[in-house]
């Protein structure tokens, strides 16, 4: 069964002509202008729009598409999300992962100390930060997601192995 990714929310309306205000939940934005197509999900339900423009404001994206001409069909949109499939997503480079693929690791030191699990992604100016928690009592250990603390990342055994710099407990 193919997986799909949110890569945008919509957040409302842009003019009368049915242009839906988009804020982008994808790293690299301007990926709208590479897609054909769209899948809205709302309330339970899935539909195709085909991109006729994509326009950009403040930090939103402003999609039109083909089936959407009128302000108040568009209005019927707002709080839905935007996917797409697997098949849509950007290549990966060497030593980058989908954020969604990172959730529910085991995180565990380079002397095999088990942290707990990654819960939370905190997006940051400068790098990610990664919450990883052993319970929902325990205090939440915060890890920034540079090199020098993210040293192995093992999706298939769902590992990811960790230096602690000083002062991260």
């Amino acid at each position: 069964m193919e997986q799909y990714f949110e890569i945008g929310k919509i957040t409302g309306t842009h003019g009368i002509r049915g242009t839906m205000r988009v804020f982008p939940t994808t790293q690299d934005p301007t990926r709208f202008e590479r897609l054909k197509e769209i899948i809205v999900e709302i309330r339970g339900k899935r539909e195709i729009f085909h991109i006729q423009k994509v326009a950009y404001h403040k930090q939103f994206v402003l999609l039109t598409v083909k089936e959407i001409t009128d302000i108040n069909v568009a209005e019927l949109y707002k709080n839905g999300t935007i996917i797409i499939p697997d098949s849509a997503a950007i290549p990966l480079e060497e030593d980058e992962y989908y954020t969604r693929d990172l959730y529910g690791l085991k995180v565990i030191t380079e002397d095999g100390e088990a942290l707990g699990e990654l819960t939370k992604i905190y997006v940051t100016g400068a790098n990610d930060v990664y919450g990883v928690q052993k319970s929902p009592e325990d205090k939440e250990l915060l890890i920034p997601a540079i090199k020098d603390c993210i040293k192995k990342v093992d999706l298939e055994a769902g590992i990811m192995t960790v230096a602690l710099l000083e002062g991260l407990r």
